[in-house]
C-alpha cells in the first residue's frame, strides 16, 4: 500500500463507531506504515475531507463507511491516480464486493493490506460519480419516505417495506422527459429511469441482460413503463419477484452517454443510495479505468 495513508471514516453514530474504527486500522499501525485517521461525524463533509485529502498529496485514501461514503470519497479521487482502498461498513456493499473484497471489515482490511492496484470504471451524472447505480423520479422518492420512517421508528425491514408500500400506492407522476442515448433524442413518459453501472449488484438481482451490457463497457438503463398508483405496486412486485421481462415489462437500453431533460429545473437525484438535488439536463456517462483501486491479490 502506496503511503502516505488517510483514513476517512464515517463515524457518524458516535463513539462507539470511532472505537470500531481505530480497531478496524490497527493493522496498519502493525504494518509501520505511515498513515492519518479522520474520523467525519457529519456524512455531509465527506467530500470536502476528500478533496482535503488529495490537496494535501495522500498517496492512498481509505473509504470507512457503506456505499454512499465511498462514492463521496471517489468522486473527489476520480482521475488523480490516487489509490482508493475500501473498509466495508454498510449494509449491502456492493461496489466492494465486486472488487472481490469481503463484506466483512476486518477480512476487508487484511486483503487492502496484501492487496494490488488496479483501475476500474464508474458512472457519472453532472460531474458526480455513482459506482453502483443513479436515478431519477420514484427511486429517490422511495429513499426519502424510507429515512423519514427509520427516523421516526428506528431501522428495520418493516419500516422499510411499510414506507415503500405508502410511496408505490400514492406516487402518480410518471414524468414526461426527454432522453438523448447516444445522440438519439426520444420523448418518455415515465416515473422512474434507473441507471446502473456496477454488474455485480444486477447479478445479485438476476437482472442478466443488464450485466451483460455493463460488461460490454456500457450504462445499463432501465426506463419504467408510464404506469400509475396500484399499477406500480403490481411493477414492484414483478421486479421484486424477478418475473419482469425486459423489452416487455420495462425498457432496458445500453448507452455510452445519456442525457435526460425534464421540465422541473431541479429534481432529486439518487447516487449509490443518497440523495442530491440537481439542475436539469441531467448528463450521465460511462467513465472506463477513472479510479485506481485496491482489490484483493489474484490467487
Amino acid at each position: 500500500m502506496r503511503e502516505p495513508i488517510c483514513v476517512l471514516a464515517n463515524a457518524g453514530s458516535g463513539q462507539k463507531a470511532a472505537v470500531r474504527i481505530h480497531e478496524l486500522i490497527a493493522p496498519l499501525r502493525a504494518a509501520g506504515l505511515r498513515h492519518e485517521v479522520r474520523l467525519i461525524r457529519n456524512g455531509a463533509l465527506i467530500a470536502a475531507e476528500a478533496q482535503k485529502a488529495r490537496a494535501e498529496g495522500f498517496a492512498t485514501v481509505i473509504a470507512a463507511g457503506g456505499d454512499g461514503t465511498i462514492c463521496a470519497v471517489a468522486t473527489e479521487l476520480a482521475g488523480s491516480g490516487i489509490a482508493l482502498g475500501i473498509l466495508p461498513l454498510g449494509t449491502f456493499n456492493f461496489f466492494g464486493r465486486s472488487l472481490g473484497l469481503e463484506n466483512d471489515a476486518e477480512a476487508a482490511m487484511a486483503q487492502l493490506l496484501d492487496g494490488q492496484e488496479t483501475q476500474v470504471a464508474a458512472g457519472e451524472v453532472n460531474g458526480k460519480l455513482f459506482l453502483n447505480n443513479a436515478s431519477l423520479g420514484l427511486y429517490p422518492a422511495l429513499l426519502e419516505r424510507r429515512e423519514a420512517a427509520y427516523a421516526k421508528w428506528g431501522r428495520s425491514r418493516i419500516a422499510a417495506y411499510w414506507s415503500g408500500l405508502r410511496v408505490l400506492v400514492t406516487y402518480n407522476r410518471p414524468s414526461r422527459m426527454t432522453l438523448v442515448v447516444d445522440g438519439v433524442e426520444q420523448v418518455r413518459h415515465s416515473p422512474m429511469v434507473f441507471i446502473a453501472q456496477n454488474a455485480y449488484q444486477l447479478e445479485e438481482y438476476g437482472m442478466q441482460e443488464g450485466v451483460d451490457l455493463i460488461r460490454a463497457g456500457k450504462l445499463a438503463v432501465y426506463i419504467a413503463p408510464p404506469l400509475r398508483r396500484w399499477q406500480l405496486l403490481g411493477f414492484a412486485l414483478k421486479m421484486a419477484t424477478r418475473m419482469a421481462r425486459p423489452y416487455h415489462d420495462f425498457t432496458l437500453l445500453g448507452a455510452s452517454t445519456v442525457e435526460i431533460r425534464t421540465r422541473a429545473r431541479r429534481r432529486t437525484i439518487a447516487r449509490d443510495g443518497e440523495r442530491e438535488k440537481m439542475r436539469s439536463p441531467f448528463a450521465f456517462r460511462y467513465l472506463p479505468d477513472v479510479l485506481t483501486v485496491i482489490v484483493p491479490k489474484a490467487v
